[in-house]
Parts: structure tokens; sequence; C-alpha cells
């Protein structure tokens, strides 16, 4: 999610090869495209061979592209970079959203690269926190604009500026789309298919840090332990040595083979540190006693300390060796999202996990969290989400990832049969943070994806390899969750094709599930319903937020200031019990009522809605999305509207 890394994902795309259509606009002239909230500063061609990126080294091997860059801004404290890039040549008729790391701060010049060799037409954004910087969010305290622009604003107005661009360059929509990213790009993964579940055909999240205020709780948190009191630190060369001794104690009993240098399932590892604790004085082969707390409560994760309720899940065993981040020396690991809510100069050895975390979720939660599992308007147009995460990541705990997915099970009364036909998880065992680490951290999991959406090919396993010293000298299948690679007993064990998978009912461990108050406890639902009364209300478009079943009320979370694609709404209303707002606005306010022909062919439009929020004296920003018919869209529509 954060720290730089190598992108564990080779992208193979199936073919589907074209060129650019006649009709399609030259590139150097898309500088006067009419793209909603945005300004265009770049529409070039760039040859093929090296390009040089505002920022790094130099990209070779590239084909002739034509790159826009623009700044999009929201709100008058936006400034959203973007960048699409889209080949001249060779274009595959599919558009990519990339996804960022931590913070972002920059646009990732790698991933467009890598995208547009492939044959995608693709886009990129700084996610609007410059000049924020992947491993440190400080610089945007006090501009809760661009904390939404951070949460979800960037990413769908990426996403509509990428594909205005690749119809106004090819002449032609893409046939498909997709999104791709791990870590921050697993937030937006999520966010897209959650808030905007319309922008894409096909989902690509890894190691998503969707739970965002508590997984930087955590961060907090385990800096406070490792600081708190005096000789907590366990120092790089203990952290080896705890991770062999969680190696030496549980592999071969995870599900894996005994061979392995890597847990397959940690869930199945109870290991103590407290077994390595220094029977006499300090060395290098044992933890003293506050090490071995440390450890332990690494472990256990964070929780409220008045309830006991969880707050973030702990750490798994065997991702020992990445946990010098996570304690620090001066400051927590990736500090930004606590300073957001509690000040610049909060103290972290201070912070009390009930009082300030309620705080920090007031503020920041609708903005930033994406833990909603009603993903039935993703799926209702067949959309596809694809999930992944290595067992042994330091940055993002993998558990938190598996709760999100069987909560979707649990919550929205769904068989695994269900689920599996929208959503698909795939756990890689010994893998770090999106890549890395000692298991089998290579693989292509796009083109399963792509196969999915557009040969209903559902993936039940997707092989992966480990790469030392550029050769492969191990390959493993991934299995959909909650199966579980397993060897069959005979044959190379280091080959893939010798490993089934299996789920003997004994690979799903009880999870504790965190506190209400830490999952969900608002879910705002947008939709524009057929107005009876059409005569009177002809002129505007009515918006109806509701709460979904379970949820707190806007009693408890009073929104005001509601925007549709930026324009005020003329009128709110709340009705008595809190459970729904409606929104009226003026239809010549709206830029989906007033837009050329070709846009006026699809009857159908995505509005981007935002306001605030005033729960327990914080305020905090929201947004949701709803899909209007410019002119009625008839029965089919309205009863679409009500399944959702």
């Amino acid at each position: 999610m954060y720290r730089s890394t190598s992108f564990a994902l080779l992208i193979l795309p199936l073919a589907i090869v074209t060129s650019r259509p006649a009709a399609g606009a030259m590139c150097e002239t898309l500088t006067s495209a009419n793209i909603e909230f945005a300004t265009i500063t770049k529409a070039e061609t760039v040859p093929a061979g090296t390009f040089v990126p505002p920022t790094g080294a130099g990209i070779t091997g590239l084909p002739e592209f034509c790159r826009i860059a623009l700044t999009m801004a929201p709100s008058s404290d936006s400034a959203i970079r973007v960048e699409v890039w889209m080949p001249t040549a060779g274009w595959n008729g599919r558009f990519e959203g990339l996804g960022g790391g931590g913070y972002t701060g920059t646009i990732n010049y790698g991933t467009l690269a890598t995208a547009v060799m492939h044959g995608f037409a693709a886009a990129n954004t700084d996610m609007g926190t410059a000049p924020a910087t992947g491993g440190n969010g400080l610089a945007v305290v006090g501009h809760p604009q661009k904390w939404l622009d951070f949460g979800s604003r960037s990413t769908h107005l990426m996403t509509v500026a990428g594909k205005a661009l690749t119809r106004a360059f090819y002449g032609e929509d893409a046939r498909y789309s997709y999104f791709a990213g791990c870590s921050t790009g697993g937030h937006q993964a999520l966010e897209e298919a959650e808030v905007f579940p319309d922008d894409y055909d096909g989902i690509l999240g890894g190691a998503p840090g969707h739970n965002r205020t508590h997984l930087h709780a955590a961060f907090v948190f385990d800096f406070k332990t490792a600081h708190t009191a005096p000789g907590s630190v366990i120092a790089a060369t203990k952290l080896s040595m705890l991770n062999s001794a969680v190696l030496t104690a549980c592999v071969g009993s995870d599900g894996g083979l005994a061979t392995d240098k890597f847990l397959t399932d940690p869930r199945k590892c109870n290991f103590d540190p407290a077994v390595l604790q220094c029977k006499g004085a300090d060395a290098s082969n044992c933890l003293t006693a506050s090490e071995v707390y440390t450890a332990k409560t690494f472990y256990q994760g964070l929780r409220n300390p008045r309830t006991g309720a969880l707050i973030y899940p702990g750490w798994e065993r065997g991702s020992e060796t990445g946990w010098g981040g996570l304690q620090g020396s001066t400051q927590p690991d990736f500090p930004g999202i606590l300073n957001w809510a509690l000040g610049l100069n909060y103290d972290p050895l201070a912070v009390n996990f009930d009082t300030d975390m309620n705080t920090v979720d007031s503020t920041l939660a609708p903005t930033v969290n994406f833990l909603y599992t009603d993903l039935s308007r993703f799926y209702g147009h067949h959309g596809k989400l694809l999930l992944y995460h290595g067992f042994a990541d330091p940055i993002v705990v993998t558990t938190d990832t598996i709760r999100y997915y069987d909560r979707i099970r649990s919550e929205q009364h769904l068989s695994l049969k269900q689920e599996q036909s929208f959503a698909r998880l795939f756990l890689v065992p010994g893998m770090g943070h999106c890549s890395g680490g000692p298991g089998p951290n290579t693989f292509d999991a796009l083109t399963p994806l792509m196969n999915w959406v557009e040969n209903g090919d559902a993936p039940e396993s997707i092989d992966a390899t480990l790469v030392q010293n550029g050769s492969v000298v191990m390959s493993r299948p991934l299995c959909a969750y909650p199966k579980f690679a397993r060897y069959k007993g005979t044959g190379d064990s280091s080959n893939a094709s010798n490993f089934a998978c299996i789920d003997n009912g004994t690979n799903d461990p009880p999870l504790e599930m965190a506190g209400r108050e830490y999952l969900s406890p608002l879910i705002i639902r947008a939709s524009a319903p057929e107005i009876s009364d059409a005569g009177r209300f002809k002129d505007t478009v009515t918006i109806v937020l509701s709460v979904a079943r379970g949820s707190d009320t806007f009693n408890e979370w009073r929104p005001s200031n509601v925007l549709a694609d930026g324009a005020p709404a003329v009128s709110g209303q709340q009705s008595t019990d809190g459970k729904t707002y409606i929104a009226r606005f003026n239809r010549r306010d709206l830029r989906h009522f007033n837009t050329d022909a070709h846009d006026r062919a699809d009857k159908k439009v995505d509005l981007m809605i935002t306001g605030s929020l005033l729960h327990e004296g914080d305020t905090s920003l929201f947004a949701v999305s709803a899909t209007v018919c410019r002119d009625g869209c008839g029965e089919e529509e309205g009863e679409r509207e009500r399944d959702d």
C-alpha cells in the first residue's frame, strides 16, 4: 500500500487490437476537450522509444502514444492531477484506471507505461494530495476537501476524464474498462465498487487499505506500544530471529509443505513469543520481557481500551521481518490520517483509542473508509471484483481483507456460490505487501479478471511463481478462497501442477469481527426515483439519500451542503425518523443535462453526490453516486432502482 515496491502482477492482456479510428481526434487538438472540473495542461504525441517523466528516470521501450495531462478542481481547494496515455496504434479496445500508493501525491508513470505497452488506454492520478508524499500526509492537514479527493473523488473524476478522452481520441468508447491497484490502489478498487459501481466492468484490488482510519490508528498504536516503555523496540536482527522461530514452529502444520520457507495459512499458527523470553540476561537469541510484550501486542491488534471491542486485527505470524517500520523511530508509520483529525502536533504516545478514535472516525470515516458490503449495483451490471492479499503483509493486515470478504456474504445473506459469481479473493502465501517475500509472489491476475468479464470464465486458481536471481525456483497455485493449495502427494513439489485447490472444512478458523462502530456505522445510499408530480418538478432533479437497514441515521449524522457534480441543491429536507434526506437540484445547473448530442444519447447518467455530515460536534465529508434518467428510463430502470 505504501512503501515503494515492485508490482506483483504481470499484465498479459487478451488480444483485442484496433488502430485509432479515422474519426478520432488528433492528440494535440484535445487541449480543447470539454472535461468537467478540468484544465488540460498538456496534449502531446510522444514518439516511440524513451520517455523521460517530470520525476524519475527515463522509461524505455514505449510505443508512440498520446499523452494528456490535466488538473481537476471539483472544489476551490482541489488540485487533482491526472494523466491519460493512449497508444496511437494497437489499442486493445480497453480502458484501464490505475491505482496509487500511500497518500500518493505523484503520478505513477511506470504503471502508465506498462499499460500502454500492452495496448491499454490508461489513466492515473496523484489523488489530489500533493505536496504530500506516498509515506507522509502531513502536508494536507487542515484541507478536508483534499481528504475527500483522496478518499474517493479523485479516482472517480480520473475515470470519467479518462473515458471521455479515450472516446474523443479513438472516436469510440472503450469496449471494456478495468481498474487495477494495490494497497491504496486496493482502497481505490473497493471505493469504486462501493461508491461509483458503474465506472468499471472489472476491478482488481490487492491488499486494500480501505479500512483507512483504523489501519492508521494501528500504526499509531504500534508506535505507542514500542515507545512507551524503554527497551520495547525489537531490533531487526531479533525480528529475523522471531520470524525464524515462527516458521520452525508452524511450517508444515499450516496446510503447506514441511520444506516451505513461509506459512501457507498463518491463521493456523498460534506461536507464542513468550517461549523466546530470555531466562537471564538479554542475548541475540532471545527476547526481553518488554520485547515479548511488543510482539504479543502486535499479534493481538488494537482494541478499544474501555469496551474491549476490536478496532483493527493484529499482524499475521510470518510478517515479523517487516515490523521495523511499524515500530517507527520518531513518529508512527505513514503519518497523516490521525493528524488530519487530531491536529498537526497531536501526541501519538497520548492517544486514547476510545475517545480519540471516536473523533477520528467522526471526522474521517465517511470520507476515507470503504467497508460497505452491498455491491448489488456493481454486480447488477455484471461487474466482477478480484481481490488478492499476501499472507506475510506487514503494511495491511491480511485478515482484515478476509473479514471484509466474509462480511459481504454474511451481511448480504449470500451463499458462497452467489458471492463468487461476482467477487473472488486469492490469498498469497508468503507474499509481503503487494509483492516480495519468501513465497510465490509473481503472478498475472489481470488476464483472469478480463477472461471472467469478457468470456464468463471465473478463475478457480492463478499460478504464481517465486523468482530468484532471474530464475523461477518454484510455482504454486493461488486458490479462490476459501480453498487453499494442497500437495497431491506425488511429483515435483516445486511445480504448481502437482497441487490441487481444496477446501477440507478446516481452512476457515473463526475470525473475530471488529465492533460495529468500527465497521460501517453510517451507510448512505443515493437514488433518483421517478417523481409522480412530474409537472411540479419538471425543471429539477430529485436525489434521495437514505440509510441502509441497521445503519445510523441522519439524526445522528446531519447532512448539509449537498452537491450534485459540484452544483448546490436548491432545497433539502430530512425525514423525521432520519432515514432519508431529499435534495433537489436545478436541471440547468447539472452538466449532464446540458451537454452535447453524443453524451445525450445515453439515457442514464451517473451523478456524484457530495456533502457534509455533522456528528457529535465533528464535521466530515462524504461522496456517493446515483444513476439518474434524463427523460425517464422506463419500467426496467425503475425495477433496478427498487432492487438496489
